[in-house]
């Protein structure tokens, strides 16, 4: 059976958890050893859907959660951060876990979990990174001085009381949305109504467009260079090698980290973008599979 074939057969099942008197989404599938899938940026725990019953399938327990201002989850009107997120999957890990778990993510989600095992290594067995971010938003010493100065405007823009909802309003349509996905992923054919719909539907939620401000100007968090020696479990970093917004040139750091001792395996995705957990499923499904079967 596919990975599509699963995905479709086997809708993910939706659950509701307080923190800290916020309403957070997850979902859980399976039995055996303990994985957690964190979504990246505007995305929800439906990004994941064509993994998390493989994953399932293949004999583990797998825990997917809508991260605070994202997906099902509330719409908080608070400062965000890396480690709001890093605190909220602590607790969910005391409240449903209680064992060393796998962390996978993509994107801004690698990071967080990145962070998650170099901070809280009592909770973790291992960690995968896909196409891992290097903050939660770009530094002003990483961008030209053209776009520092264009990226400083737009932030002014969005952060703006009239102007902000005006500029969300524009990003989050759907054909805007679709354009964004035909710039990271390398197959157009799995930028999916579907896959737009989950994008766009959470973007309606009230709140939307101040977590949207809220973590556009967040601070960037710790960047991998800064959190790799403190991680000393096995990691799987998978990268889709035709990502125009993580490049590959950033498993550098990985391949130094591995030179000097570190148990990591590289994966790079030949003809995949930013995601592609989603765009070429079977392909990071196997890897990831393989993966645990010797270190989880």
């Amino acid at each position: 059976m596919t990975t599509q074939q699963l995905s479709v057969k086997t809708p993910l099942e939706k659950h509701f958890w307080t923190w800290q008197g916020y309403r957070i989404q997850y979902t859980v599938m399976g039995t055996g050893k303990p994985l957690v899938l964190i979504h990246g940026f505007g995305a929800s725990i439906g990004h994941w859907r064509k993994n998390i019953p493989v994953l399932a399938e293949a004999g583990y327990r797998v825990f997917a959660i809508d991260l605070l201002g994202f997906g099902g989850s509330e719409k908080a009107p608070i400062n965000y951060s890396v480690e709001i997120w890093v605190d909220l999957l602590k607790d969910f890990w005391k409240e449903y876990i209680q064992q060393r778990a796998v962390f996978i993510g993509n994107s801004i989600g690698a990071l967080i979990g990145l962070t998650v095992l170099a901070e809280h290594p009592e909770i973790s067995a291992g960690g995968v990174l896909i196409n891992c971010a290097g903050g939660l938003n770009h530094r002003p010493n990483e961008l030209n001085p053209p776009l520092r100065i264009v990226m400083s405007a737009f932030n002014r823009l969005v952060n703006h009381p009239i102007t902000g909802s005006f500029v969300f309003n524009r990003i989050r349509q759907k054909h805007q949305i679709r354009r964004t996905l035909y710039q990271v992923y390398r197959d157009r054919n799995a930028v999916t109504d579907e896959l737009v719909d989950l994008l766009y539907e959470p973007s309606c939620d009230p709140g939307a467009q101040k977590v949207f401000a809220s973590i556009l100007t967040a601070p960037p968090g710790a960047n991998p260079n800064q959190l790799l020696p403190k991680v000393e479990v096995p990691l799987l970093v998978i990268w889709g090698t035709d990502d125009p917004w993580t490049p590959i040139s950033g498993a550098k750091i990985y391949e130094q980290a591995l030179s000097s001792g570190k148990k990591i395996k590289i994966v790079p995705i030949p003809g995949a973008g930013h995601c592609p957990h989603d765009e070429v499923p079977d392909k990071v499904n196997a890897e990831i599979i393989n993966w645990l079967a010797i270190h989880s």
